[in-house]
This record gives C-alpha cells, structure tokens and sequence, in this order.
C-alpha cells in the first residue's frame, strides 16, 4: 500500500503526519517503528494519524504513536505540528479543536507559530525524595497530559541524561507505566533550559512539548515565577508557557512555538 506522508518538526522534536480520515489505514505497532526508523525509513520521535471527530465535540481526532510503536495520550510539539498540518490540507486559519486520549486540544495560529491551549495539569506532587543512581535526589511530578517527572540540576550540560533519564522513568514510584524525565536549568526569573528523556522513544530528544510545558510550572510552583515561562530545550529553540495558578493548582495552559513542515512524500506500506 503506497501512503502518502509529510515530516514535520517542532522544536526538533519530529513526526510523521498522515491523513486518515478515510480510515483506511490501520498500522500494527512494528510498523509504526519501522516507519520511525531513522536508518530505514523516514525517521521520527512519533508517528500522527489524523481522523474525524468521533464525539462530534472537536473539528479532527488525532492517534499519536511513540517511535516504538505504542500509543501515547499528548504531546505538546506533536499537537503544534498537528494544526498545521490541518492548515495545510484544509486552508483552515481560525481556531482548531482536536480530540486526543488526553482530551480536547485547542489550537491557533500566532503569525508563523502555532499557540495550543492543553488540557489541564493533574497529579501535581512536589519534593519527593527519591534515591535513584545510588543517590537520593529531590524529584518533583506533574500530569500535563502525560507523566513528567523533573528535577533541578546546576549545569545541565554535565547531565548524563540517558542514564539518569533512564533509571528515573522505571522507578518504582512511577510503575507500572513509567514517566517521562525533565532536568531542568533556572536561567533567570522568566526562563529556564530543559532536557528531556522521553518514556516511548527511550532517550532524549531534541524537544518535549509536554514536558517543557512540565518543566515551566513546576519550576513557577517552586521558584515563584510568573506566566510565561521562557524555555530553552536541547535543539535550541525557545517555547513559551503561559498559565493561570490558581490556589493549588493550573488552569489556562497553553504552549507556544514552531511548528514546520520539512519534506513530503510516499511510501510503501
């Protein structure tokens, strides 16, 4: 089956896009993988289907893949790539309302960014001790639509983020699914630089929208910082967080950023 695909990246975290409203289209977890190979085929940290609305409730439905092939309930530069996406195959320009696991997500278009409102942050848990790598390390925890895990170094660049990233998300206090893991860097009063090893893809990417969205209200709830939040991630682009704190949790969330097309084709399935 020949299926035509566009490769999007936001941030540099990259995807694989497909339209399939159709619903011809039904992938088995080892292709979705194969697909995401970056040696064999095209090369992805996920793989995106688009679909219709099932509910009636949104304008689209998405089914997003890690690159291992197993569902994942949100990603914030996945849904950043998905409106445009949307955009590029229907002219849409105005608000764009999409289902995911996680629920409804919002998405507007802010001159070449995409603007996407998420849904809001659950399970917030702040200051766990927790002894990983033969050490006890404070590690704090929040629910932006999937599990994010984040702990406060000082230089992050002397981080060894696949071994760290990889002990902390099979901890036993995240079990039995595991969580996604931010280090995270305060540069100032309005921005931080984030690292994460992402739950799915089993290393770091150059980006993680949910987890940079994790990243920046957690460090608001510790550090007293304002909405947004300015966040540097490993690729080197600049995301925006904006947030409402209301008492003891967030409300109006919402992440800011690129979102770019860059190539289109086919390929046999």
């Amino acid at each position: 089956m020949l299926v035509e695909f566009t490769k999007m990246n936001g941030a540099g975290n990259d995807f694989v896009l497909i339209d399939n409203r159709n619903r011809k289209l039904s992938l088995l977890p080892e292709q979705i993988a194969g697909l995401c190979n970056r040696q064999k085929a095209i090369g992805a940290d996920g793989l995106i289907l688009l679909e219709n609305s099932s509910s009636g409730k949104a304008d689209f439905a998405w089914k997003f893949y890690n690159s291992d092939g197993s569902e994942a309930e949100m990603c914030g530069n996945g849904a950043r790539c998905f409106a445009r996406f949307i955009r590029q195959l229907t002219g849409r320009e105005d608000r764009i309302a999409f289902e995911t696991i996680s629920g409804i997500i919002h998405a507007e278009f802010v001159g070449q960014l995409v603007k996407v409102s998420l849904t809001t942050p659950t399970d917030l848990r702040l200051g766990m001790d927790l002894s990983w790598e033969g050490e006890s390390r404070k590690v704090h925890f929040i629910n932006t639509g999937v599990p994010h895990a984040v702990h406060f170094v000082d230089q992050i660049d002397s981080i060894p983020v696949q071994k760290w990233g990889a002990s902390l998300r099979n901890h036993d206090q995240f079990s039995p699914k595991g969580t996604n893991v931010n280090f995270v860097q305060v540069l100032n009063a309005h921005s931080i630089r984030v690292r994460t090893y992402e739950r799915g893809v089993e290393g770091e990417t150059l980006a993680c929208g949910t987890g940079v969205t994790a990243s920046a209200l957690i460090t608001a709830r510790v550090f007293e910082q304002p909405s947004p939040v300015s966040v540097t991630t490993q690729g080197g682009d600049t995301l925006q967080v904006g947030f409402t704190w209301t008492g003891e949790s967030f409300k109006d969330v919402t992440l800011t950023g690129p979102a770019e097309v860059s190539f289109t084709g086919q390929i046999e399935i």
